[in-house]
């Protein structure tokens, strides 16, 4: 096992790449200040990173009980320009992130980049704060100010974490400082009076001592696996650099839950008696918690006392604004009263009232508009129930119904106060509510329809909307901002939370715009646990808005990487991965993934956007206000005509094109469309139709494996010996008439028809469709079929010979997929395919022989399955068992022909010869004709082609 150790900048996800993910290596560092590397698993920073900088400046910020401080600041100005040193690059990048939690807790931020714009803000009196951040030393407050004036109530925070000279009885502060708080750490985190060689003795010997610390962090953590005698070369080890205390270089040092240094920073201040630097405060970040030390500084500043962020105005000012806007207000209120009084009883009549849609008012549309949908009716009553309905016209309106599952139709009064607020909501990104209708006692909201269907489908269909092409970043961003304008509007309007927000239930329309359907119905529809949900509404059912950004978080990132849900490479299973979010009481919770370390430096403030709206704690998660400013601030990256949306610049793409070429696309898609459906129906004819749509839009079918399945094996009793006294054609001839009916039988059962192997015959039920304990059921029901159709089944080639069938069923787990690339077939694998297959060979003639597996799930069911025990039976591979067999269902009618005896089977294989002689002898004496294939017209009003037997006017004389 080995260890990285990497210098200041964020190198962490190069390594990441090839390290962490693959071989799992501890990562410590002297630096990695980034929020790009935060919360990274096996990365150790042992120097404080920008995360806990920004929760010291925002906790000063918000205190407003201190004696030095009686008010809270939510402004400030960051200086920032190309001369940084490395430490702070990184900090101003973090403060400057509009994603970040000093940017989202702030109502204003500006950023400074110049030393003029710096220059200029000392003295205007229209600055919009008084507070300006730096990162650097004293000698860059020197330059910066030189000798010019400065507002009397500007405060400066310097932050210098890596140096000493602020310490020590000769520590004097220069009168450009006085005005200045420092933000650093104290003398035993620094470079004070530390022993070191002359080699350490560097401009940077902060990171020099980091660097040593690593070493011995890596010493200290290697001798306690070795002395617990565990293995250095787990995960274990290259996860375990966290909540622990060693011995560095200087003394313990102490890291927290994500790998991080902790300590204690100082926020100094230059005293007006001294000329010194005093401790005012200290910031431990171990308990984020600002401790004040010193609570009657003597500052520069009035009344030693820290003023307002935002500067004043004067009392004449203020005096002037104060009354100008009572008498606006006052006056504005008696106008409004006014047209209050005027036009309440008029708009109290125009406002618009739930009630159900007379149902004759729902047209259904033409064939020609549009395919059927299917509609589940998912309650306990008809959970398996599929009704069929149409999209349907309402008011010359193409709208489509959603079944709400409010069977009885009475509504409570809070549900029909949900449904006017409804009808009153009218927004672009929006569906438009119509109503609700009653059909068949059952009651469906009616609800404005976008052909494209749901994004879900949309991301899914990569076939219509491929990625370079189509889905490129500025149409993802696009999809983006429509949601997120949508869902503001949303909370600000009387609905005020979604609750059920998911990538199906934002739909698109023709144009592409995305709009949102299926909000304002959270108290007629029930909670539901979904990879949407929001952890702590999975913890305890509930709604919120933060519940919504949530949501939208997760949207968001099917949207960018056009994955499934919540995709992450550690864990495929649904349930699982909601049973995670919902436990996660770790620093780093559950989430998908995302990968910052791929990222271009545009998409990377999306990353961090998605990443803010999946926070633990709710209320760090951005509202849909902020995040519509910052997907607008991000388009104008992606996007050089900042004035013009996406649609717009698609619209005038299109409109280049003549009408000539649509009329020709059009045609041409017509002509697709047919050869597409006619290629449909013979795929569909050869592999199961959800295999058919994975081949089509990945290329490749993913083997999965089925819990339960029941197969079904049956063969023909002398299948050899029929067929050596019988032509080719006849053996053809004979198993097309005796698997067509099979097939048809079939129809009528939820089973899938595997393949035919000779007169082999294998059906399964349960996949590629699993249908919970039906297959048991469907598959012992078609047996019973198929041997009531051989008990009525003759050979035309050969009369009265009796053709008996074995058939074998066995229940249990089953490997199914795609084998070869050239006719492609959809095989099964497993000790079940094997057990089946034993079960009919040791079967007998006439018998349906049913495994004990299969039988214990029929006896599970309410269908009563009659049945005969048969006894131990050995199987090759399994060893004895008890199997049965299976004789018809209670009160249903089966006309099974009667099993031959032990007697007349013997006799049947002695004598199968002689009576396949008289049935040709009879055959030839009823005069029957031999049948020749002819080629006869297509069917079906198609193209293809096939083979039928035609009876000859001249009988053959070979048998």
């Amino acid at each position: 096992m080995g260890c990285v150790l990497m210098g200041p900048s964020c190198t962490y996800s190069t390594f990441q790449m090839y390290l962490d993910t693959d071989l799992n290596y501890p990562m410590i560092s002297a630096g990695s200040f980034g929020l790009s590397c935060d919360y990274k698993e096996t990365l150790t920073r042992l120097m404080s990173p920008a995360r806990k900088l920004m929760y010291f400046l925002v906790d000063f910020w918000k205190v407003d009980n201190f004696p030095f401080k009686p008010f809270s600041w939510n402004t400030a100005y960051v200086f920032k320009n190309s001369t940084e040193s490395e430490d702070c690059f990184w900090y101003l990048n973090a403060l400057e992130a509009g994603v970040s939690y000093f940017s989202q807790e702030l109502s204003f931020k500006e950023m400074l980049r110049g030393d003029d714009q710096f220059q200029n803000i000392l003295m205007d009196q229209n600055r919009k704060s008084n507070v300006i951040v730096v990162c650097g030393t004293p000698e860059t407050i020197s330059f910066l100010k030189g000798d010019r004036a400065v507002a009397e109530d500007i405060v400066i925070i310097l932050v210098d974490l890596f140096h000493d000279y602020y310490f020590g009885d000769n520590a004097t502060a220069p009168d450009y400082m006085k005005n200045v708080l420092v933000l650093t750490l104290p003398p035993e985190n620094s470079t004070l009076n530390r022993s070191f060689s002359k080699d350490l003795r560097l401009a940077e010997n902060d990171f020099a001592v980091a660097y040593l610390d690593g070493v011995l962090l890596f010493g200290h953590m290697l001798k306690l696996f070795l002395e617990n005698g565990e293995d250095v070369t787990t995960t274990k080890f290259a996860h375990a650099f966290r909540n622990l205390t060693f011995e560095g270089h200087m003394g313990p040092v102490t890291l927290d839950d994500c790998g991080d240094i902790d300590n204690t920073m100082f926020l100094l201040y230059t005293s007006v008696d001294t000329n010194k630097y005093n401790v005012l405060l200290t910031y431990d970040t171990r308990i984020n918690k600002t401790n004040p030390v010193d609570m009657s500084p003597t500052f520069i500043w009035k009344n030693h006392k820290l003023p307002n962020d935002i500067p004043g105005r004067g009392p004449q000012i203020l005096m002037i604004a104060v009354i100008t806007l009572t008498g606006t207000v006052v006056l504005l209120l008696l106008i409004a009263l006014l047209v209050l009084r005027k036009y309440k009883k008029k708009y109290a009549l125009r406002q618009k009232k739930w009630s159900h849609i007379p149902p004759e008012k729902i047209f259904p549309l033409e064939s020609n508009e549009t395919n059927h949908i299917s509609l589940k009716i998912d309650d306990d009553k008809r959970r398996d129930t599929i009704q069929r309905l149409q999209q349907c016209k309402y008011d010359k309106k193409r709208v489509i119904l959603k079944d709400l599952k409010h069977n009885d139709g009475n509504f409570t009064e809070k549900q029909k106060i949900e449904l006017n607020k409804l009808l009153q909501i009218d927004y672009y990104n929006l569906t438009k509510f119509y109503g609700t209708v009653k059909l068949e006692s059952m009651i469906f909201g009616v609800t404005e329809y976008c052909e494209r269907g749901s994004l879900r489908e949309v991301l899914n269909d990569t076939i219509s909307y491929p990625d370079g092409t189509f889905m490129d970043w500025e149409f993802k961003i696009s999809v983006l901002y429509d949601i997120a304008k949508g869902m503001s509007y949303l909370h600000s309007s009387k609905i005020e939370v979604h609750g059920r927000l998911k990538s199906t239930n934002c739909v698109v329309d023709s144009r592409m715009v995305v709009k949102i359907t299926d909000f304002g119905c959270n108290s007629i529809l029930p909670p539901r646990k979904d990879l949407w949900t929001a952890p702590e509404h999975l913890r305890q059912a509930s709604v919120s808005q933060k519940g919504d950004v949530y949501s939208y978080g997760v949207i968001a990132q099917e949207i960018i990487l056009r994955r499934e849900t919540f995709y992450t490479l550690s864990c495929r299973d649904q349930n699982e991965k909601i049973f995670r979010v919902e436990n996660s009481n770790g620093v780093k919770p559950f989430r998908p993934d995302l990968f910052l370390e791929t990222a271009e430096e545009k998409e990377l403030e999306v990353y961090l956007l998605v990443k803010s709206c999946w926070e633990e704690d709710a209320e760090k998660r951005p509202d849909f206000k902020k995040i519509e400013n910052t997907l607008a601030k991000i388009f104008g990256l992606f996007h050089d005509q900042k004035n013009e949306s996406y649609m717009d610049t698609l619209i005038r793409r299109l409109q280049l094109y003549s009408r000539n070429l649509e009329h020709l696309v059009e045609e041409r898609t017509q002509l697709y469309k047919a050869e597409r459906d006619r290629a449909d129906r013979l795929n569909f004819m050869l592999l199961p139709r959800l295999v058919v749509k994975s081949l089509k839009e990945k290329g490749i079918v993913e083997p999965e494996l089925y819990e339960e399945v029941t197969i079904y094996f049956s063969d023909i009793v002398g299948f050899t010996t029929i067929c050596k006294y019988s032509t080719p054609m006849e053996v053809v001839d004979m198993l097309n008439d005796i698997y067509k009916s099979f097939d048809h039988i079939l129809d009528h059962h939820d089973v899938y028809k595997v393949e035919t192997i000779g007169d082999a015959y294998m059906v399964a039920s349960g996949l590629p469709k699993r249908n919970g304990n039906r297959h048991a059921i469907d598959i012992a029901k078609m047996a019973l079929d198929i041997l009531s159709f051989m008990g009525t089944f003759e050979l035309e080639h050969l009369p009265g010979l009796p053709i008996w069938i074995r058939i074998g069923i066995h229940s249990g787990p089953c490997a199914a997929g795609v084998v070869g690339i050239k006719m492609p077939r959809y095989c099964l694998f497993g000790d079940t395919v094997n057990t089946a297959s034993r079960m009919e060979s040791t079967g007998l003639p006439l018998r349906i022989h049913v495994s004990s597996s299969t039988m214990a799930i029929l006896k599970r069911t309410e269908c009563q399955f009659l049945y005969e025990v048969r006894g131990e039976t050995y199987l090759k591979g399994r060893g004895t068992e008890t199997t049965y067999w299976l004789t018809g269902v209670k009160d249903q009618e089966y006309n099974l022909p009667t099993p031959p005896t032990v007697e007349n089977q013997q006799r049947l294989q002695a004598e199968f010869a002689d009576m396949i002689a008289s049935s040709l002898q009879k055959r030839q004496a009823l005069g029957i004709r031999n049948r020749k294939p002819t080629r006869v017209a297509s069917y079906k009003k198609g193209t293809l082609e096939y083979l039928q037997l035609n009876t000859t006017e001249k009988e053959s004389t070979h048998f």
